[in-house]
């Protein structure tokens, strides 16, 4: 698994097409897993799955676990018997999501489909459901978390009244008895997702598509995590972080990111063997079959900024667990398939924790020709993974079309094609890497400019709103793309490519 050439395709699955407003993992899901397959693909990557928080973004889930419910596909529990036969409306717009009205329709469906099951004689289906409840040790706190989440009309915990911010086990028990009927719900719901998915996994394993996943390194503050988990967070008294989560002044900012996440407890964490992030990994590989690790330096050493700054300018570097924690994750799970994101202030350090499990690294190509030559082609290596552009990067079209003249002669000079051909040759480049992992995002070979950008670092609203539509595939897509895979050598013909 990503030891030999091959290339995938990065493609959220709420981009796309189908009704209801957002992109599910139903039919569509399958037709894109046929695309990739005629097309000689590899892989298909996709962003958190989590049940996004704050601002509709994966990396900031409700929970480090679950699934995020809107995906999950309507017309299987009509065909389930859970919902009667839906006549889907047409959304106002079908190149975006619009997350306020999707989740105020969708969300009253899935909680009719969960009461319907429910009240449904015993079945098989039941007993599934029931062992699912009972082997997911995450889904307790999450589905009360969820439910009172609801019940104060999606407020932050902190916000909520003493007794459920921070009840003790007694009132945790009486919370469960008293909602015991909409907690059931929000467990149907993450049954639904887990098994869904699941088939859709399968569905590409057979087709020769192995799955790459991301796992962001930290947690929302607003998620069930840090609501019933709070020791293993660094929080006052109060519940409040002390710290929180950013980056310094980056290619993206130049105040820095400041994400806000609360930063862990990491000597609590070692003292109990790392139990938490043991089972987190575990359940990501029960979703994936390669695993991109967002903000693997962090691990190293992660940037702290103090609560009341309103920027990420002043900060510091505070080490992390390194090989404390990958050594227990690699004795406990294995040798697992991981790519590090290596992004932004590396250092030697953080190469060498990379190194140490030979994980491989990424290139961004765009970064290469803007502001950081270490991504040229050049300086790739085998064991590595190069990307035109990632989910925070402008398409390709609308960086090239961006770019001064001065950077696209640059670009031109050193790749060799014409300069009016920058998102071709963008392409090219990565194709003939050395690297043995080509990933492109699906707007690049889609050729879409900067309208079809996925996400804004450091901007909070109208991002990961993008959808395509099947009208939008050249007709000759399949064939173009499968001579290139096949001109250098990355075309899957149909072998598997991952563990599973």
């Amino acid at each position: 698994m990503l030891n030999k050439r091959g290339c995938g395709i990065l493609l959220h699955p709420t981009s796309l097409p189908g009704p209801g407003g957002i992109g599910t993992l139903g039919a569509d899901a399958r037709r894109f897993i046929d695309l990739l397959a005629a097309m000689g693909m590899s892989y298909w990557q996709v962003l958190p799955l989590a049940p996004p928080a704050c601002g509709n973004s994966p990396y900031s889930g409700l929970t480090a676990f679950g699934g995020n419910p809107l995906l999950i596909d309507l017309d299987e529990l009509s065909r389930e018997g859970d919902l009667p036969p839906l006549r889907h409306k047409t959304a106002a717009r079908q190149d975006r999501v619009d997350f306020a009205a999707v989740t105020g329709s969708k969300m009253a469906l899935l909680a009719q489909a969960g009461a319907a099951f429910l009240a449904q004689q015993k079945s098989p289906r039941t007993l599934e459901f029931q062992h699912f409840c009972v082997t997911q040790l995450w889904l307790n706190d999450y589905a009360l978390f969820m439910v009172l989440k609801e019940k104060y009309q999606g407020i932050n915990w902190n916000q909520w009244p003493a007794v459920l911010s921070s009840p003790t086990p007694e009132q945790r028990r009486a919370l469960a008895e008293e909602f015991a009927a909409e907690i059931s719900v929000q467990k149907y719901l993450q049954w639904q997702f887990a098994r869904q998915w699941r088939q859709l996994r399968n569905y590409a394993n057979a087709r020769g598509i192995a799955i790459i996943g991301d796992i962001p390194i930290f947690v929302a503050y607003d998620s069930a995590e840090v609501w019933s988990r709070r020791e293993l967070f660094l929080l006052d008294s109060r519940g409040k972080p002390t710290v929180v989560a950013g980056v310094p002044p980056d290619y993206f900012s130049a105040t820095g990111q400041l994400w806000g996440n609360p930063h862990y407890d990491w000597e609590l964490m070692e003292a109990g063997g790392f139990s938490w992030w043991i089972e987190r990994f575990r359940s990501m590989f029960e979703l994936f079959d390669i695993l991109r690790v967002d903000h693997f330096r962090g691990f190293e050493a992660a940037w702290q900024v103090a609560v009341d700054e309103t920027t990420a300018e002043q900060g510091r570097w505070v080490p992390g667990p390194a090989e404390k924690l990958f050594d227990v994750i690699e004795a406990t799970l294995g040798h697992l398939p991981i790519i590090a994101e290596d992004l932004g202030v590396i250092t030697p350090a953080v190469l060498a924790l990379r190194d140490r499990y030979n994980f491989p690294g990424m290139k961004i190509l765009q970064f290469a020709f803007d502001s950081e030559p270490i991504n040229l082609p050049h300086y790739h290596v085998q064991n590595g993974v190069v990307y035109t552009g990632t989910h925070d990067n402008d398409t390709t079209k609308g960086w090239y079309d961006a770019l001064t003249e001065e950077k696209r002669q640059a670009m031109s000079d050193y790749l060799g094609g014409a300069i009016s051909d920058g998102l071709e040759n963008l392409i090219r480049a990565a194709l003939m890497s050395v690297a043995d992992t080509a990933i492109l995002p699906f707007q690049d070979l889609l050729k879409l400019g900067s309208a079809a950008r996925m996400n804004i670092p450091g901007t909070p609203f109208a991002n990961w709103e993008w959808r395509f539509s099947w009208e939008m595939l050249p007709a000759d897509l399949v064939i173009t793309v499968r001579r290139q895979l096949q001109r250098y050598d990355r075309l899957n013909h149909g072998e598997k490519t991952y563990a599973s």
